[in-house]
């Protein structure tokens, strides 16, 4: 891009130094400080909102760090895309993306992830155990077709806002009390029929179920899985976890490390793996968040959640406070 009789020029006293011409005779221009205008500074966004527009032959500028290709009918992310390991907000919104990469977890320095309208079906684990883990705070998953997340997508644990809405979830993740930097969740009109657990843990800003078949609780109608007397698996992960006995997969099977990853917490505080007894009751949104959308048309904000018992003892003792509640 320089002027063409000044490039002239350097190259003829360039080859006239290297030939070992005087330097006193060299065609040596003035040196003239270049103008702001003259110096192209390197490109840190670029927007794009039509598959026109898209580049085909030219590459991305590494120097990225906020790139939007919306409206591109994009089937895939594009590889060049995972080569700017400067970008920090990548916006895919509004394509035909069905799965995601896993070297997309490659962006260290990504915070904010927008895939609002796509066809994804999934959300990989592995992408949870990339980089990603540290530096992704922004999440938009909306009007998609998963029906669920994967366990390690509560690794994710710099998540601030995460948009769910308009799929087909039938679940949350067991362990989402996990994100303790959570702040803003929507989740509305999902297929979810209860909360799991530890949602209780969260402390949001802002909270959005609307929309979803939630059960009517009813603690009287229990979920009995209890095996008595317990198997001696059971009772070795009860053990492990109540008495925080380190483990990992250097000394158990990975099935095994990932089975105690989520095991369930009774009201007593006891741990409980595959017999427990499970029930639903109700729970009040404004115990997890500030302001909280309503959950149906008739002005509730109760949803069920699922409540977990590591015996009939436990069990007995909670109806008999329920019943004496009601």
């Amino acid at each position: 891009q320089a002027n063409a009789s000044d490039l002239k020029t350097f190259l003829s006293a360039l080859r006239l130094a290297h030939q070992g011409t005087d330097a006193g005779v060299l065609p040596l221009s003035p040196l003239v400080p270049a103008k702001n205008s003259e110096v192209e500074k390197p490109k840190t966004k670029m927007i794009i909102t039509s598959r026109r527009d898209y580049p085909l032959t030219k590459s991305f500028p590494y120097s990225l760090e906020h790139l939007q290709t919306s409206y591109c009918k994009l089937a895939r992310v594009d590889t060049r895309v995972l080569c700017l390991k400067k970008l920090r907000k990548l916006d895919l919104s509004h394509n035909h993306i069905k799965q995601l990469p896993a070297t997309l977890g490659d962006l260290v320095c990504l915070q904010e992830l927008d895939l609002h309208d796509n066809h994804l079906e999934s959300f990989s684990g592995a992408l949870c155990c990339s980089s990603l883990q540290k530096s992704l705070q922004f999440l938009d998953l909306s009007q998609n077709r998963l029906r669920a997340l994967p366990l390690e997508f509560c690794e994710l644990r710099g998540l601030v806002t995460v948009k769910l809405d308009d799929n087909e979830l039938v679940r949350l993740p067991c362990r989402v009390g996990q994100l303790s930097r959570l702040r803003f969740l929507s989740a509305a009109r999902n297929k979810l029929p209860f909360l799991p657990s530890d949602f209780r843990r969260l402390s949001l800003e802002n909270l959005d179920l609307f929309g979803n078949p939630f059960e009517q609780p009813n603690p009287l109608v229990p979920n009995i899985q209890l095996k008595i007397p317990l198997t001696l698996l059971e009772c070795a992960a009860r053990a492990t976890i109540n008495h925080r006995i380190p483990y990992g997969c250097h000394l158990l099977p990975s099935h095994l490390c990932e089975d105690l990853g989520v095991a369930k917490t009774c009201q007593c505080g006891s741990a409980c793996l595959s017999s427990f007894i499970q029930i639903t009751v109700t729970m009040n949104l404004h115990h997890v968040a500030h302001t909280v959308v309503l959950v149906d048309n008739m002005g509730g904000t109760d949803a069920p959640i699922l409540c977990y018992f590591c015996s009939l003892h436990c069990y007995s003792q909670f109806l008999d406070r329920h019943l004496q509640s009601n």
